[in-house]
């Protein structure tokens, strides 16, 4: 995968008068939209595209993962900590709006990226590998939004069911592939059908899910987001808060995955812990300082995340199984990747606990790539069969903050 470089910045030029001490600057300002109607500024327009989807999914991965108890508190609750009622859970209209102003940016940003590249490009477009990917930030920043917001406004428009951003990634993703497929480039093209077997299941389209999902047959395939190291912006965030530079922010400790990992030592939820330094950074409400685990799955600043990959196209095949009935199937198609890790497969009588074990194998293979609250709100929604995490008393989504809703004309702000 490419590296992405993110595009910002202003042309400046200075003028120095000979002869004279004459130290005037001229600033014309942002760079000029008519600058980038070049095919020369293509690429670095897409980058930008995906340098944004970056940034926002490190936000929410973060604090998502503390909501669905992924990671849970050990202290900060400023700067790269978790605030006192995401602590609790909850998040809140008016608990800031980075998480809803980063995915926002993201998705004009990618948005733009398409159409400009059309623009530039012209019939040469359904072939270019170019708006493929433009296409494919598109696709997966409008999954992002449909899994994680409450609500969908597009370009300050009205309130939409979230699902709106679901379509919009599929559509994105289908051309996607017809757009890679005439590029002749298979990286994009299974890129594509991979986030959209995952928005299909998003959807409640489970035919469709597991007919893309098939098509992605290297067990070992990950699409994934890079992170850099040239600003904190571009750190990966959930390694970040708990690198003890200075944050211990979070820790696995009284998760789910604390005891499994215990028990199991399986490689897909790693967390550590240090001989010398055994609490996090402050105290976490009525329970004082914390034991700190520390997660090791992102374990560099530079760690990537997993946008896709082959091991969840396996699941959703599971799952498909699971809604037509047959749950045994599904528990040898969730097995294989256990089997294939020399851990002990699970059991199930029923489909009951078949579906138990997909929830729980979702949230194991997924862990810590901000895909949780999506599963969590479906799940629910759809009466699935057996126990998810209880989330009784808790937010399954980011919802719109109150600095959109007092700015927006077309929203109501609360009490009025």
């Amino acid at each position: 995968m490419t590296p992405i470089r993110q595009v910002r910045g202003v042309l400046a030029a200075s003028l120095l008068a000979l002869g004279a001490c004459d130290l005037t600057v001229t600033n014309p300002g942002p760079v000029q939209a008519s600058f980038l109607e070049n095919t020369a500024a293509l690429t670095a327009v897409v980058n930008g595209a995906g340098r944004d989807l970056a940034e926002a999914l490190n936000w929410v991965s973060y604090t998502s993962a503390a909501v669905t108890r992924e990671l849970f508190p050990a202290g900060s609750t400023a700067a790269f900590g978790i605030s006192v009622r995401q602590q609790v859970g909850v998040l809140a209209i008016d608990d800031g709006n980075d998480w809803w102003n980063q995915g926002q940016r993201a998705r004009w940003t990618a948005d733009s990226a398409v159409g400009r590249v059309r623009a530039v490009l012209g019939t040469a477009a359904a072939s270019s590998a170019t708006l493929a990917q433009a296409l494919v930030w598109q696709g997966y920043t409008n999954r992002f939004m449909g899994e994680n917001f409450c609500d969908a406004v597009i370009n300050g428009g009205p309130q939409q069911p979230y699902t709106i951003y679901l379509e919009r990634a599929e559509a994105a993703f289908t051309e996607a592939i017809a757009v890679a497929t005439a590029a002749n480039n298979a990286t994009l093209r299974e890129a594509a059908t991979a986030g959209r077997a995952s928005v299909r299941l998003l959807r409640n389209n489970l035919t469709g899910a597991a007919a893309d999902a098939a098509l992605i047959t290297n067990n070992a395939y990950a699409y994934r987001m890079p992170y850099f190291t040239q600003t904190v912006d571009q750190y990966n965030r959930i390694f970040w808060a708990s690198a003890n530079q200075p944050y211990r922010a979070h820790t696995v400790w009284s998760t789910f995955y604390d005891a499994y990992r215990k028990q199991t030592r399986d490689p897909r939820v790693p967390f550590d812990s240090s001989l010398t330094i055994l609490v996090g950074d402050a105290a976490v409400g009525n329970l004082g300082r914390v034991r700190w685990y520390f997660q090791t799955k992102h374990n560099a600043i530079t760690s990537s995340i997993n946008l896709t990959s082959g091991w969840e196209m396996r699941l959703i095949e599971a799952e498909a199984q699971l809604v037509a009935g047959d749950w045994q199937g599904a528990m040898t198609r969730l097995n294989a990747r256990r089997v294939a890790l020399n851990l002990a497969p699970w059991t199930a009588a029923n489909a009951t606990e078949a579906w138990t074990h997909l929830k729980r194998e979702r949230g194991i293979e997924l862990w810590l790539e901000g895909r949780r609250l999506g599963d969590m709100r479906r799940w629910a929604a759809l009466s699935r069969p057996g126990p998810t995490d209880d989330m009784t008393g808790r937010s399954v989504c980011f919802p719109i903050p109150l600095s959109e809703l007092e700015t927006n004309p077309n929203l109501t702000p609360p009490g009025r």
